[in-house]
């Protein structure tokens, strides 16, 4: 067995057999169990308590509503209380949360009484009933406008009319539907798992190589493997300890999702469509057919290569940045130039998604250091198959320039000590022949 496999099964192994690794791999699933059980569960067991206002309309918007949204509205008479009369009541009860007061028109006016309309809170009136009653307020002195102008509000109602265009893929087998949501969805969720699976992995090569050379096995081990062969085998042997996690999360997720429906955890309709496939019929047309229309393939397996790809490019980086210094402190001057890449792809993710044939996007995918996350966002919208294969290919050399950019740095920093190394000894060292 060569040098470089037996260091890739030693740190296969020794990662696989921790007792947080194990871990991580069952608490992975019962988190993403509980994102789907929790808002279920949540709406479930909530009880929001009913709120009670009094009202004071002097404006008579709000005559004759009792309730908006989840508040209760109990009515003062405008002629016997004014403003500070209504505080007083307020105070002396404790049936009430708050006071809403709508003072007198001015000249017909409704903007005037919006302008000036007040709420109490005394016991903490919910942003969302705040919300409902300006959104009643608004239609009812939106309704006053009209009549005043001698105009019938349920005219108006009736020449109101909402589009809702029907998107469609064309294809070489016809028209197809178009989901922009499920595809925004899919490449955010894809790049994002790309984006923690980076650093996650990626960082724990750095930490493994300080600890090594701080603890000098590395001067034990380097006699008998040369630098370059010790780094990339770190690299490949955390690499298939991420993999593996990944494909144990995807299994053990499944089952759990099984036994969530099973069980009766999910929704109402998501139970039944795992219950009674028929049920897909109430799926809404675009979904299914944007399911239909992705190449589901081609996107695990982009995935699966885009994923390794920037673990790769960045763990050989990263173990660079390692084998360079002498404690976790001191990588904190490195990190930055390594990471905005990844940080400035992920803050574009929205522009990305917005337009994701655009200049932003197509060059943020072509790059290397931002292909991963970029890419794996604009797969389910459709990419041509030359950018595909071009940014994969530079993702490639990317990977071997950064492997050997690293591979240099790493053979000299992993056997240097005290000295707090700048990126002028970097350049030296990327420089210093063999």
């Amino acid at each position: 067995m060569s040098p470089f496999t037996i260091v890739a099964q030693r740190e296969f192994l020794s990662r696989v057999r921790k007792k947080s690794f194990l871990l991580m791999t069952l608490i992975g699933p019962l988190f993403f169990g509980a994102l789907i059980v929790a808002p279920t569960a949540i709406s479930a067991l909530s009880d929001d308590p009913e709120q009670h206002l009094l009202v004071v309309d002097h404006s008579y918007l709000l005559l004759g509503t009792d309730r908006v949204g989840s508040a209760q509205l109990d009515y003062l008479d405008p002629a016997e209380f004014d403003e500070q009369q209504a505080i007083d009541a307020l105070k002396e009860t404790d049936r009430f949360d708050g006071l809403l007061f709508l003072p007198p028109s001015e000249n017909g006016d409704p903007d005037y009484i919006l302008r000036n309309t007040r709420l109490y809170s005394k016991n903490d009136v919910s942003m969302e009933v705040v919300r409902q009653l300006e959104g009643s307020l608004e239609s009812a002195a939106t309704e006053e406008k009209l009549k005043l102008r001698g105009v019938d509000p349920a005219l108006v109602a009736q020449a109101q009319t909402r589009v809702s265009i029907r998107t469609l893929d064309l294809t070489d087998e016809g028209a197809e539907e178009s989901a922009i949501g499920i595809k925004m969805a899919i490449g955010f969720g894809a790049g994002f798992f790309v984006y923690i699976f980076t650093f996650l992995y990626a960082a724990q090569i750095m930490r493994g190589v300080i600890e090594e050379k701080t603890s000098r096995i590395v001067e034990v081990i380097v006699s008998s493997v040369k630098p370059t062969q010790l780094m990339l085998g770190k690299i490949l042997g955390i690499a298939a300890v991420g993999l593996l996690q990944f494909l144990i999360w995807v299994v053990l997720t499944g089952a759990i999702l099984t036994a969530v429906s099973t069980l009766g955890l999910l929704s109402p309709d998501a139970a039944e469509l795992a219950a009674n496939p028929a049920a897909a019929s109430v799926i809404p047309s675009e979904i299914t057919g944007t399911l239909q229309s992705l190449n589901l393939p081609l996107l695990a397996g982009s995935f699966l290569f885009y994923f390794l790809g920037g673990y790769l490019l960045y763990g050989a980086l990263f173990a660079a940045v390692g084998a360079a210094v002498d404690s976790e402190t001191d990588t904190q001057q490195f990190m930055l130039p390594l990471t905005m890449p990844l940080v400035i792809t992920f803050v574009l993710a929205t522009q990305i998604i917005e337009n994701p044939g655009g200049s932003v996007a197509f060059w943020l995918s072509m790059i290397p250091f931002s292909s991963p996350i970029a890419m794996m966002i604009r797969l389910p919208f459709g990419v041509p198959w030359p950018e595909l294969a071009a940014s994969m290919s530079l993702l490639v050399l990317g990977f071997l320039g950064t492997t050997w950019l690293a591979g240099r740095i790493y053979r000299i920093g992993i056997l240097s000590y005290g000295k707090k190394v700048g990126y002028g000894d970097l350049w030296k060292w990327i420089r210093m022949k063999p």
